[in-house]
């Protein structure tokens, strides 16, 4: 922003949305941190983040926006809220991001899992390292994202697979089932610190832009 003289972050948005070289020397840019760093394996977290949009429900349809039609209601903390989703995957241990797939908060997490992976796996082919290990709530869970890759610590919904000894979380986030897949679950604090670093140092947390299109560059 300082260096082409933009002055606001919705000028930054505009502008990221018609640069594609700005872009890609985004994209360049994290490839180039993960080479520096020497990374040969990754252990990845995926979790998404709400964001509000910047419109009132539609008078006529309350479960979409007015003045942004492409905002949907869902889910947001206890209650429900209008927006979208920030859906991304997390170097755990650099708490750098890999990849992002924002969507409109109606849309279940399981619609976006796979894409967001294979996402991730094609910078992290880029920079010569490999994804040891995933970790993802289990709004995320299915069969196909538990064979992406060899070690998968996914917690079952506490309805499925009952009387297996398998990973399960509670409503205060402990743990419950196997021992060392409890410990790894709790690596996902990475995407929380991640969520917190954009909404409080980047704006995040006050979106001013509408449609799908340019509130994903604005995360971006």
């Amino acid at each position: 922003m300082r260096m082409k003289e933009i002055r606001s972050l919705r000028e930054l948005s505009r502008t990221l949305d018609v640069d594609r070289r700005l872009r890609r020397i985004i994209d360049e840019k994290v490839v180039m941190l993960l080479r520096r760093s020497d990374v040969l394996e990754v252990d990845m977290v995926l979790d998404a983040s709400f964001i509000k949009a910047w419109s009132i429900r539609h008078p006529r349809n309350i479960r979409r926006g007015f003045s942004d039609p492409d905002a949907r209601v869902g889910r947001h903390g206890r209650g429900y809220d209008l927006g979208y989703k920030l859906h991304v995957s997390v170097d755990h241990r650099r708490i750098l991001l890999l990849a992002s797939v924002l969507a409109p908060a109606n849309e279940n997490e399981k619609r976006h899992g796979l894409a967001l992976v294979e996402r991730a796996r094609e910078v992290l082919r880029r920079a010569g390292a490999r994804l040891r290990c995933l970790v993802v709530d289990s709004q995320y869970g299915s069969g196909r994202m538990r064979g992406l890759v060899d070690e998968a610590v996914i917690p079952f919904m506490g309805n499925s697979r009952r009387g297996e000894a398998v990973l399960r979380v509670d409503r205060r986030f402990r743990t419950h089932g196997p021992e060392e897949e409890g410990v790894e679950y709790h690596i996902r604090l990475a995407v929380e610190a991640a969520y917190a670093f954009l909404k409080t140092q980047y704006g995040m947390a006050v979106n001013k832009v509408r449609r799908l299109g340019p509130v994903a560059v604005y995360a971006l």
